[in-house]
């Protein structure tokens, strides 16, 4: 038995440790505590005998923001492990880039299935069940769910562990880059559509031109939708960068105060 090859045991380690992996969820990383205490048998069976620096920059590596369903978890952390124990210190990139690609298509598939379709039959199920009062019902509605719960995290940490490896021992280097490139297109499509969705940012002032009135909105928006809803996310990208993030709390305040100072003075609406 090799000593640093993840055991089937490490994988049962991680399944037991993801129970309770939205227990540290918070509003600066969302699950990546969670998904490093999940992952932590497979970090100590692959860097026990490391040197301390590549043991803490392993587990830094896994605090990075990360937020995902907590079912499509299951199969990341097997993935993860598996590229984890397949790639050299040089190319551990390819981790981080395939978890981030992975964590917001994934999370789609997770609600949609999981949250918004199979919860909803189980809590009718049961319903029914129990306005008719059979306590059967409230019974039923946990076996069935946590049947399907249970077994998507089960199969989805080996199954991602076994393709996952598979996919990386294929082609070697080429592989993991091809990999890595797919997983960081996938990754910027998923921000720039969270940008499109979320940043909100318009004007509502008008430019009088003589008897005709120019909104700057639908200027803008002919130039390019979205324009300043990118404008402020760059930038507080790059103020967060600069900064390495110390002063978030202060510029979520600035942000806030600058915006009530625009909407009062009637120029964002």
């Amino acid at each position: 038995m090799e000593d640093n090859k993840i055991q089937k045991s490490d994988l049962y380690k991680v399944l037991f440790n993801m129970q309770f992996l939205n227990l540290t969820n918070n509003f600066e990383s969302m699950q990546a505590i969670g998904f490093l205490t999940s992952f932590a048998p497979i970090l100590k069976r692959l860097y026990h005998n490391k040197p301390k620096e590549e043991r803490v920059e392993a587990m830094n590596r896994h605090l990075k923001f990360f937020n995902s369903h907590v079912n499509s978890d299951a199969l990341i952390l097997g993935v993860t492990a598996a590229v984890e124990e397949s790639t050299t210190e040089e190319e551990k990139d390819t981790v981080v880039a395939i978890k981030t690609g992975l964590m917001g298509p994934l999370a789609g598939i997770g609600d949609s299935v999981l949250k918004f379709t199979w919860l909803p039959i189980c809590g009718s199920i049961g319903a029914a069940l129990a306005l008719n009062g059979s306590v059967i019902g409230p019974i039923l509605m946990f076996l069935l769910y946590n049947i399907v719960n249970v077994a998507t995290k089960y199969y989805g940490i080996h199954w991602g562990y076994q393709k996952g490896f598979e996919m990386v021992s294929g082609s070697g280097t080429n592989s993991l880059q091809r990999m890595a490139n797919i997983a960081n297109v996938v990754g910027l499509m998923v921000i720039g559509a969270l940008i499109a969705s979320v940043v909100k940012v318009k004007f509502v002032m008008e430019l009088g031109a003589g008897e005709n009135v120019i909104q700057l909105q639908e200027m803008f928006d002919k130039i390019m939708p979205g324009l300043f809803s990118l404008l402020v996310t760059v930038t507080v990208y790059r103020i967060l960068k600069r900064t390495s993030g110390k002063h978030a709390a202060m510029l979520i305040m600035s942000i806030m105060v600058i915006s009530i100072l625009l909407y009062g003075l009637s120029i964002i609406g």
